[in-house]
C-alpha cells in the first residue's frame, strides 16, 4: 500500500524539487496598490496614483498644496540625490544598502571624474535654491512653526508623513515650495 500526499502544485521548480518564487511586477504592483489602500483608505483605482508613493505626492493628492508646488518639490528632490551623489556625499535617507552600494559606485555608478562644467553647474542650481530657502527661513521667522527649510528637507529628503503636522508647518512648507517655483521658473498654471 502506498501512501501519497496532495498533488504537486504545477510551476518550475529548483534542482531539489521545491518550487520557485517568481514575483512578477504586476504581483508586485498588486502588493503595493493593497497596501496603499490600507494605509491610505482609498479605492484600487485611487491606489494607482503614483502622488501616494510619497509625502510630497500626498499632499499634492490631497490638495494640500499645488500641482506647480508639487512639481518643485520633485524638482528640488532629484536636484539634492544629483548634488549628493556627484559630489560623493551620502543619500540623506538611504532606502537600502543596494542604494547605499550603487550611489556609492560600488555597483552600476560612474567610475569616471564627472565633468568639472557640470559640476559648476549643478552648484550654482543647488546653491539658488539653497539660497531661497534660507531667505524663507529669515523672513519667516518670527512664524509660528518650524522652519520651512527644514519642513523641505522632512518631507522631500526624509519622506516624512504630513498627516499630524499642524496647519502653521503646513503654511511654511507651502511658503518654501513657492520659493522653489520660482527658482525653477515653473509655470503656476
Amino acid at each position: 500500500m502506498t501512501i501519497r500526499g496532495r498533488k504537486r502544485k504545477s510551476g518550475k521548480r529548483y534542482p531539489c524539487g521545491k518550487r520557485t518564487r517568481l514575483e512578477t511586477e504586476k504581483d508586485i504592483m498588486q502588493t503595493a496598490i493593497e497596501a496603499r489602500q490600507r494605509h491610505h483608505g482609498v479605492t484600487a483605482k485611487q491606489a494607482k496614483d503614483e502622488r501616494l508613493g510619497t509625502a510630497l505626492g500626498r499632499l499634492a493628492w490631497r490638495g494640500t498644496i499645488t500641482s506647480a508646488q508639487h512639481e518643485a518639490g520633485r524638482e528640488f528632490g532629484e536636484l539634492c540625490r544629483r548634488h549628493h551623489m556627484v559630489l560623493g556625499l551620502p543619500l540623506p535617507s538611504p532606502r537600502s544598502i543596494a542604494g547605499l552600494l550603487v550611489s556609492g559606485g560600488v555597483f552600476g555608478g560612474s567610475s569616471g571624474e564627472p565633468d568639472a562644467v557640470l559640476v559648476e553647474r549643478l552648484r550654482r542650481r543647488f546653491d539658488a535654491a539653497t539660497d531661497a530657502l534660507d531667505q524663507c527661513d529669515r523672513d519667516h521667522r518670527f512664524s509660528r512653526g518650524r522652519r520651512p527649510a527644514l519642513l523641505i528637507y522632512r518631507v522631500i529628503c526624509v519622506d516624512e508623513d504630513t498627516t499630524l503636522w499642524p496647519e502653521e508647518d503646513l503654511g511654511n512648507l507651502r511658503v518654501a515650495l513657492n520659493a522653489l517655483v520660482q527658482v525653477f521658473r515653473i509655470n503656476r498654471q
